[in-house]
């Protein structure tokens, strides 16, 4: 039994579905270069297809900001819904005033998809207006989101069209918030957490909220120069804030008290260049010189973590190790990854992973598919993961 209603909830036979989903896509010379989310998209529909409904999609797609902006127009992503889809989709090309997306969804039957223009075309969609909610509900008897990467967002395309129609979770939105639920909310112990990046400033929420939920938290990356710092290690030109030493030893004095362990580098890899291949050395945390910086964890950091993994059940994982754009320094990150994707692959855990560097890191490694669950949604993974309720869920649930 889940927390949240599901298409499997819904009798959509002969009805319009109105389906939000999240087809803000990167895209390359016209062309979509990344169609993750397109054919994540395309499994809510075709399950809808075959339940005999007609599906109106919806989406943003960049940030208008409630103006028609033609370079902003979903119309280039029909050609690789077309394709996901293995049919033909129809574009109904509209500014939400004329009256078009209505006439188009009436025309419509079921097996028919039609992809509307950008919702964010509408100032109404991020102001959360009740009129164009309404508008949106018109287009349908049934409201799917599948968009769990915008449900942070209380937007009308969002959360107030939800309120006007039944509404259900479509099979990505169901999966995203499963394994959330399952690695975060019910998991299986012992759960450790990896959280990566620059910055502590843009994660203090989460690192407050995950001391008290897992039973260790590994910090990398720029980060952990902070929590070296404010321990009083040597980090030469290392990236890292000045000003956070003092939040960086709250947060461990609020894991102590909470019983989590804070797992930082025990040696690290220096170099003298942010680039490429830079000449660099392994070295202990007290070794480093003034003119080097940080830019990976060491082995003995890597093997101790691989060691402890074996005995881990759950891992959270946001943000990378190092600079791992920058070979030989994805080395950190590659080998823990790999380690993660093996004890995945062989049932000994369950693993979670979400936000945009941790995703490109994991496919670098080669390991996304062996993953439990990669998220591609960046601020609502972050949120969830801060303990944040976010207003595209709660509208789901009973």
């Amino acid at each position: 039994m889940t927390s949240f209603r599901t298409i499997d909830d819904l009798d959509v036979n002969g009805k319009h579905v109105v389906l939000r989903a999240d087809l803000n896509v990167p895209m390359q010379d016209g062309q979509v270069s990344d169609a993750t989310r397109i054919e994540r998209a395309a499994d809510t529909i075709k399950a809808l297809l075959d339940k005999g409904a007609a599906v109106m999609v919806l989406s943003h797609f960049g940030r208008p900001k409630g103006k028609v902006v033609p370079e902003m127009s979903l119309k280039p992503v029909v050609a690789a819904l077309d394709k996901a889809l293995g049919r033909k989709v129809g574009f109904v090309a509209t500014d939400w005033t004329d009256g078009k997306a209505l006439e188009a969804a009436g025309k419509s039957v079921p097996g028919d998809v039609l992809l509307f223009e950008n919702t964010r075309f509408c100032a109404g969609d991020e102001a959360n207006d009740t009129e164009f909610a309404r508008q949106l509900a018109s287009l349908g008897e049934v409201f799917v989101s599948d968009a769990f990467s915008a449900s942070h967002r209380a937007h009308a395309s969002t959360e107030g069209v939800a309120r006007l129609l039944p509404a259900a979770a479509g099979l990505t939105m169901a999966a995203e918030i499963e394994a959330l639920e399952k690695a975060l909310s019910k998991p299986e112990r012992p759960v450790l957490a990896i959280v990566g990046g620059a910055k502590v400033s843009t994660k203090i929420d989460l690192l407050a909220n995950l001391t008290g939920r897992v039973d260790a938290l590994v910090i990398g990356g720029g980060m952990a120069n902070t929590f070296l710092a404010a321990q009083g290690h040597p980090i030469g030109k290392s990236l890292y804030e000045a000003d956070k030493l003092d939040t960086a030893r709250e947060i461990e004095a609020a894991a102590r008290t909470s019983g989590c362990e804070i797992v930082l580098p025990v040696d690290v890899v220096a170099a003298k260049a942010f680039e490429a291949r830079a000449p660099h050395r392994v070295c202990g945390l007290d070794e480093v010189e003034a003119d080097e910086m940080i830019l990976d964890i060491g082995p003995r950091s890597e093997a101790a973590l691989e060691a402890r993994l074996e005995n881990t059940k759950t891992v959270l994982w946001n943000g990378p190790f190092g600079a791992f754009e920058l070979e030989p320094f994805d080395a950190g990150t590659n080998a823990v990854a790999r380690t993660v994707a093996r004890l995945t692959r062989t049932g000994h855990m369950l693993s979670v992973a979400g936000g945009g560097d941790t995703v490109a890191a994991l496919n670098k490694a080669g390991v996304t598919g062996d993953f439990s669950f990669v998220s591609t949604a960046g601020g609502a993974f972050l949120e969830w993961l801060e303990g944040k309720a976010l207003p595209g869920v709660e509208v789901l649930r009973p």
